[in-house]
């Protein structure tokens, strides 16, 4: 008979919520100054309070990879600002600037190196051979992380067999590499034993051009045997197979694909692999649950991975349902979906026993509660903390100084494939209801602590 999925913990007291913030914004206090981190400030405070000139350069970040050279760049530049029904005087400097003549090639480069350096802070490198470097640096100071391909839309099999060959190829470089990195023995190992180096993020919706909602068995087929050679080849070099998750329509196919090939007795013993639970989706509690069930009845030796994150597709989902008629599968209060969080938090630690929880968040509040949560049934072995690349680089310093395995989100690609990528996580970075921005504006970090 199969153990049944675990209550939620007890919530922890909030004094030692509070504690764990406090502890944490003293790290973050001490450590050392990024400049990307500054930038990050600056581009907040600049453009996330107006709405046409936000719009107007993440165009121009979307254009620049096709410019032919410097002075095109500033056509688009000059073009984009001169959309702007109300420019301020910085707007109206730069639209003169742009137009002029002789400044218009030093004007485009300018705008194409900020562009580059934008991608730079959230792109680890174009190439896995590139990469490696920053990878094992990461790996030095500490932190761990998965690697993500970027350049992912598939409409044909020969697009499909090319992300799965990359994909591999990738695996193997890293598994070739990181045996050479130090040792880091709070990286390497928790309550269940080896925790691998190598860490691959794919998408399944990459895998094959008949992912479609309509039809999901036919996506499934579709994907399933590039997969099942992705899930081989992680067995063979030990590391682990992470499925990111996209909007809700594909989390059924991508669900079932998944555990019927994990299902499989070759892998009973390996590889190590994990999903994401989307923590705004109103049902999140019961696919959880589900997904518990799963791990608990598989007769697998190597726990699941989950990692909980609160979702990238809320736009999305919300306006699709509206379209069809349908309530909203998200949560439209932020606070309600805090608070989904927290409690999906602690279930993944009350079932410890047979899932690896990872937290995904650049919330204080949310990383303070799971580090609560995680300090009174055991410490910083039961949990791993996860963040993006050039969006949460001093908490990942900081959670690293207090002892917690934390992961960095790492994108490869090219410009252009990584063009999407960057404009989401700037989008993320300057919405209105954005943590980060609520952190960017504010210098009292302790007042964004409090219970949702």
């Amino acid at each position: 008979m199969t153990p049944p999925v675990a209550a939620p913990l007890e919530a922890p007291a909030e004094p030692d919520v509070l504690a764990a913030g406090r502890r944490l914004i003293a790290e973050l206090g001490r450590g050392k100054s990024i400049p990307a981190e500054r930038f990050n400030s600056l581009v907040v405070d600049r453009i996330a309070d107006h709405d046409e000139l936000r719009a107007a350069l993440f165009r121009l970040v979307d254009v620049t990879p096709m410019c032919r050279d410097t002075p095109d760049v500033s056509r688009h530049l000059a073009a984009l600002l001169g959309e702007i029904s109300e420019p301020n005087r910085t707007i109206r400097l730069m639209k003169r600037t742009a137009r002029t003549r002789a400044l218009a090639g030093a004007t485009g480069l300018i705008a194409r190196t900020g562009v580059r350096g934008m991608a730079s802070r959230f792109i680890v490198g174009e190439s896995v051979d590139e990469a490696l470097d920053e990878l094992a640096g990461m790996w030095r100071r500490g932190v761990s992380s998965t690697v993500d391909l970027l350049g992912e839309a598939t409409v044909t099999e020969a697009e499909a067999d090319t992300y799965a060959r990359r994909c591999e190829q990738t695996l193997r470089v890293l598994a070739d590499a990181a045996p050479g990195w130090p040792s880091r023995p709070h990286l390497e190992h928790d309550i269940h034993g080896e925790v691998p180096r190598v860490n691959l993020s794919v998408k399944v919706s990459a895998m094959t051009p008949e992912a479609r909602p309509d039809d999901p068995a036919r996506g499934a087929a579709g994907a399933r045997d590039r997969l099942l050679a992705l899930f081989r080849a992680a067995r063979e070099w030990g590391a682990h197979l992470h499925i990111d998750m996209e909007s809700l329509d594909l989390r059924e196919t991508v669900t079932d694909l998944v555990f019927d090939l994990l299902s499989r007795p070759e892998f009973r013993d390996g590889p190590s692999a994990g999903m994401v639970l989307q923590g705004y989706l109103t049902d999140s509690p019961g696919q959880l649950d589900r997904w518990i069930e799963w791990q608990r009845s598989s007769g697998r030796t190597t726990p699941l991975t989950i990692r909980l994150v609160k979702g990238a597709y809320w736009d999305h989902e919300v306006v699709e349902a509206r379209q069809a008629g349908w309530e909203p599968p998200v949560f439209l209060n932020r606070g309600a979906c805090d608070r989904n969080y927290e409690e999906l938090t602690r279930t993944l630690l009350a079932n410890r026993d047979v899932i690896r929880p990872a937290i995904a968040s650049h919330n204080l509040r949310s990383i303070s509660h799971a580090i609560a949560a995680a300090e009174a049934v055991g410490g910083a072995d039961l949990v791993e903390f996860q963040v993006l690349r050039g969006l949460g680089d001093d908490i990942e310093q900081a959670l690293s100084s207090l002892g917690y395995r934390v992961r960095t989100y790492s994108p490869i690609g090219d410009m252009i494939a990584g063009m999407a990528y960057l404009v989401r996580r700037l989008l993320e970075n300057t919405s209105n209801d954005s943590f980060l921005r609520a952190r960017a504006g504010t210098s009292d970090l302790e007042s964004l602590l409090g219970a949702p």
